[in-house]
């Protein structure tokens, strides 16, 4: 593979570059002070993917100093440069591994593996060395992770996923020596993991050499954890305890409080196979620190979180009383409730038409698995999808928040419309919500349909008892009022 990185890209990351060579090799004084310049350089004109990943870089950057407000911010902007389109390139399949891995320190891992796996496929895809060494390296260090906390039998799938990732990248013209180390040390601990204690060994003590000669803080911590493994395994604890205490103070070294606390955690269990007590209460006071330290980042991200909500809604609530008069949603571009309700009456008046009520199911786990980005995105998709399967002469108004109508003109025959109601309820679950939205959800719609004329509260109110009928049969499902409409209840 050929090193493809965009020139502009290039010199966006530079001052980061060197923000992080600072935090790996433990100068985190200097490293912050560098790191405000940093962000008094915003980015020059650069491509959706390359700003993306100049965001998550930053973010990236940030969490690891501390700076979580900053690092959730930059987050946001990053994963919104993300949701236009499918990424594709070097620079978005960078935005995503790194997104993933934030997705995976902030405790949102069941985004994390999905993001991480399209990181892995942008990057293939993109034929860039240095950006797939990183995704892999990302991605097999999570599957990693994940195996040692699940322990065995249950670790052994991830172990074999994680090695065959890991030994793609090693066998890949990475130009980046900070890739190299990365992915050799993961691939050690996947291959300690899988008992291959030996290679294990030859593979940490290489990353240790490499780290070195390299002062390469992040890489001689990650060294010693998988040597102190190895040593753990072939029952030499003595040995295995050296090691782990290293392990945690190259971890201290670099301000990396998820290697803390999982380093002190395995030092503590050493201590404790070794009947060490004294030890094992150290290491134990160490991981306790660091769990602190986690939980107020945590508690730091829900407030900045809840923050940036309420401004959120507020903005939204303005933006909904300045657009009162307007007849377009902003959100899908399709006709608003204002709109429907202006020109229903004079179409109403030619003759019959059929009113179709589509409300999306459990609209409320898309928003809960995904985010409210996603949830809007989701909305945004369902309403190109209901323009495709309707007619030119047919009207498509989003109502409010995940319900739409569609309008079908000359519509004299129940079975028409049901036919056009089931077509867009099997094209709405039949789309590919993959890239939008990974594995965790698949939305669907129930549909109500009501046929006549007259006024349009009525036909809504028919097509509403039908949409209940739907909701109430199961979801997904297509349900047509049998009587003629009646007027709404007051």
């Amino acid at each position: 593979m050929t090193r493809n990185v965009p020139i502009a890209a290039d010199e966006s990351l530079r001052l980061d570059r060197e923000v992080r060579s600072l935090l790996t090799a433990g100068r985190l004084t200097e490293a912050n002070a560098l790191f405000d310049q940093v962000l008094a350089k915003p980015p020059p004109e650069l491509d959706r993917w390359e700003r993306s990943a100049v965001f998550a870089d930053r973010a990236v950057l940030a969490w690891r100093l501390r700076r979580i407000p900053l690092s959730l911010e930059l987050t946001a902007e990053a994963w919104i440069d993300l949701e236009v389109e499918t990424p594709s390139g070097p620079a978005a399949a960078r935005s995503l591994s790194l997104l993933g891995y934030m997705f995976e320190g902030i405790g949102h891992r069941r985004a994390a593996l999905d993001v991480l796996r399209l990181s892995v496929a942008t990057a293939r895809a993109a034929d860039d060395a240095n950006a797939l060494g990183w995704c892999l390296q990302r991605l097999g260090g999570t599957l990693n992770f994940r195996a040692y906390d699940l322990g065995p039998p249950a670790d052994e799938p991830l172990f074999l996923e994680s090695r065959g990732l890991l030994a793609e990248g090693l066998t890949l013209d990475v130009t980046e020596d900070s890739v190299g180390i990365a992915l050799l040390g993961a691939y050690g601990a996947a291959l300690c993991g899988l008992g291959q204690l030996a290679e294990a060994r030859e593979n940490a003590t290489a990353v240790l050499n490499r780290s070195c000669a390299e002062g390469h803080r992040w890489g001689e911590a990650v060294g010693h954890w998988v040597l102190g493994h190895v040593g753990r395994r072939e029952g030499r604890f003595d040995v295995a305890v050296d090691h782990a205490r290293k392990s945690v103070q190259f971890a201290e070294e670099i301000n990396d409080v998820s290697l803390q606390q999982r380093f002190s955690a395995d030092l503590a269990a050493l201590c404790a196979q070794r009947g060490d007590a004294a030890g094992e209460a150290s290491a134990l006071r160490k991981e306790i620190a660091a769990r602190a330290v986690a939980m107020q980042t945590m508690q730091e991200g829900i407030g900045q979180a809840l923050e940036q909500r309420r401004l959120a809604i507020r903005a939204q609530r303005a933006a909904t009383a300045a657009q009162q008069a307007a007849a377009r949603d902003p959100l899908t571009g399709l006709t608003n409730r204002l709109g429907l309700e202006r020109v229903a009456p004079q179409r109403l008046a030619r003759g019959n038409h059929a009113l179709v009520l589509i409300d999306v199911d459990w609209f409320k786990g898309v928003n809960d698995a995904a985010g409210h980005a996603a949830g809007d995105a989701t909305l945004r998709e369902i309403a190109q999808v209901l323009r495709s399967q309707c007619r030119a002469g047919d009207l498509v108004a989003r109502w409010a928040g995940d319900e739409f109508v569609v309008l079908l003109a000359g519509a004299d025959e129940p079975s028409t419309s049901a036919e056009i109601a089931e077509r867009i309820r099997h094209a709405v679950d039949r789309h590919d919500w993959t890239s939008l939205l990974g594995t965790a959800v698949r939305p669907t719609v129930s549909i109500g349909v009501a046929v006549g004329q007259g006024e349009l509260d009525r036909l809504f109110a028919a097509a509403d008892v039908a949409l209940y009928t739907a909701k109430r049969g199961g979801r997904n499902r297509v349900e047509v009022h049998s009587g003629e409409p009646t007027a709404p209840a007051v």
